[in-house]
């Protein structure tokens, strides 16, 4: 892991000491809620439907036992609302509830004391008082975390696939390269207050587990017939209101040219993208208007970089040195712990299957634990269980962990020979289930039960779904599918790459939900990133699980012998599953309007 130099510590610190004083000037008077908003967010501070809610940033996903037990920490003891805010949430809660008749599973409770893992490596807090804002962010300091630009017009966390470093398909290891970039892009002077909000996705191995065609700038790693080591540089990519994918602006760039070849995409983008409406702000729609005109002016910015200006930002061979000095395999040594798992047992051996992958060093595995659990949010985990996950990533992965774009964690360094251990001890904490790359590992938002910006809730359609698919058998026999879940058009359950995508929309002042089927986020078994299609008119929440159901069933009825749900879809079409789904709609209907007969 990158271990921060005594500039990046101060330089961290100081951002904590910054923020306390604006908060400080904000509680006299004399900062109005206007001229904090922009401090705060650039912080990872926003204002949600019941409490501040704080992001924090994890870096291209990499994260210690020592920062897990910070997390824990500040869920523990920050991560609590009054006793009266808590009691109003919750009865809003249970208002929206009863308005969705025919919906039988409640959503998880609002907890609190949770952090939850997003898909882009960040991890949030829902709960904890502005007032204490202040305290976190100087507990997060001490041990080189903290929430700088992952809100606001600027640059965002910067994100990697989770397999860096240590995937069996790896063409470079674009670790070092992100962290750079990281340090690049923070307090940017020129790009701290962008058009709109920008995300930046590397990816390393020949498989895009990385989503690059999604993002503003997805850069993959290439190498040239002599091995030189390259960059192809997608730009545009992005989701939201107009899902677009990302356009090839550079086939091969090389690698000590990085940074002035983003920079000049930025430039480029901070110059003409529009800022008179935020829903047309994203670099993506600059793109698409512009298209050939914009790569052109890409590239004479970027030449007026290197011949006017002198390049400043080329990487040079001792600065990607220094820094590639900090993504050295660690320290390595077996746990050696004794354990009672049956290793010829089915549940663990579909375990291994499933949550386990090979290594690019043979005697080790990297190893998923699920936090898609029955009555726990997606991607949640408590104070309790990230102290647990810091002694897992000591006793098993070198004191290591990495968060997953999919909301699970990844131990990267486990011997095979700790497996069964392992094991037991993920089956403890009700982690080990076998279900990672499966229907039930579905990505979710928090939706409407925290978010102010949601139009519906995602909780109570993805508490309803998994309790529904609980058979590993049938988990097992649907194969591979991959189910992400929005709770508005903003996007962050990532429901447009779906195989199956869920996206909650307003209909008169109520929850509907529309279904997309056909989505890809660009790996080998997804094919290229493609926004999925809408099935048909928007259906209620009591509707969607019989949806669902009704659209793996047409599946099953279709699909030749091998064939995985998106194969199936591309091979026959949507409309036989649209047709399931619409009549499942009125099916669904029905038995609503049942219950709501029968209860008034």
């Amino acid at each position: 892991m990158y271990q921060y130099t005594d500039f990046d510590k101060q330089f961290v610190k100081l951002r904590a000491t910054q923020f306390r004083d604006q908060l400080e000037r904000w509680q006299r008077g004399e900062l109005s809620d206007e001229q904090l908003l922009p401090l705060r967010l650039q912080n990872g501070w926003y204002i949600q439907r019941y409490a501040p809610m704080a992001r924090i940033a994890v870096p291209y996903g990499e994260i210690s036992s020592t920062q897990l037990r910070t997390l824990a920490r500040i869920a523990r003891e920050y991560d609590k609302p009054s006793p009266e805010l808590l009691a109003h949430a919750q009865a809003t809660q249970d208002e929206l509830q009863a308005a969705q008749p025919g919906l039988t599973l409640a959503a998880p409770p609002l907890r609190y004391g949770y952090g939850h893992f997003t898909t882009r490596t960040n991890v949030q807090f829902n709960w904890i008082p502005i007032t204490r804002a202040a305290d976190v962010m100087d507990l997060l300091a001490s041990v080189s975390m903290h929430g700088i630009q992952t809100s606001g017009n600027d640059i965002r966390n910067i994100t990697c696939e989770a397999y860096e470093g240590i995937a069996q398909d790896q063409i470079v290891d674009t670790r070092p390269f992100a962290e750079i970039t990281r340090q690049w892009s923070s307090l940017h002077p020129e790009f701290s207050f962008l058009p709109r909000k920008f995300k930046i996705a590397y990816n390393g191995a020949v498989e895009d587990r990385a989503a690059t065609g999604w993002y503003d700038i997805g850069v993959q790693a290439r190498r040239a017939d002599d091995g030189a080591v390259g960059f192809t540089v997608k730009v545009g990519g992005g989701m939201g209101r107009t899902p677009v994918i990302g356009s090839v602006v550079r086939e091969f760039l090389p690698w000590d040219q990085l940074l002035n070849y983003i920079e000049a995409v930025v430039r480029v983008y901070n110059s003409y993208g529009r800022r008179d409406n935020k829903w047309k702000a994203r670099i993506k729609i600059l793109v698409k208007s512009e298209g050939q005109k914009f790569i052109d002016a890409v590239e004479a910015e970027y030449k007026a970089i290197v011949e006017q200006d002198g390049a400043p930002h080329t990487i040079t061979q001792a600065e990607l040195d220094r820094v590639t000095a900090n993504f050295v395999v660690p320290e390595l040594k077996p746990a050696n712990l004794p354990s009672k798992v049956n290793t010829d047992g089915q549940l663990y051996q579909r375990w291994l299957q499933q949550n386990v992958r090979g290594h690019r060093l043979p005697q080790l595995r990297a190893v998923s634990l699920s936090f898609k659990r029955v009555g726990f949010a997606p991607g949640d985990a408590d104070a309790d269980t990230m102290d647990a996950l810091a002694r897992l990533a000591e006793q098993f992965s070198a004191g290591e962990a990495r968060l997953t774009h999919e909301q699970n964690l990844l131990l990267p360094w486990v011997h095979a020979s700790d497996l069964p251990a392992l094991y037991d001890a993920a089956r403890a904490l009700g982690l080990a289930q076998p279900n990672i790359g499966l229907l039930t590992d579905m990505i979710a938002c928090p939706g409407g039960d925290f978010c102010s910006l949601a139009n519906a809730r995602s909780l109570p359609i993805a508490a309803a779904i998994t309790e529904r698919y609980q058979d590993l058998d049938e988990v097992f026999d649907l194969g591979p599918i991959d189910l992400h879940m929005s709770g508005c058009i903003n996007s962050c359950g990532h429901h447009h790459s779906g195989h199956i995508g869920i996206l909650g929309v307003d209909k008169d002042g109520k929850e509907w939900y529309q279904v997309t089927l056909g989505g890809a986020d660009g790996t080998d078994l997804s094919g290229p990133a493609i926004g999925g299609k809408v099935v048909g008119p928007s259906f209620s929440a009591a509707e969607v699980p019989g949806v669902i159901e009704a659209v793996l069933t047409t599946y099953r009825e279709l699909r030749k012998s091998g064939e995985f749900f998106i194969d199936t879809l591309r091979r026959v079409g949507h409309d036989p599953f649209k047709a399931a789904a619409n009549g499942a709609r009125h099916q669904g209907g029905r038995a609503a309007h049942a219950v709501e007969e029968a209860t008034t």
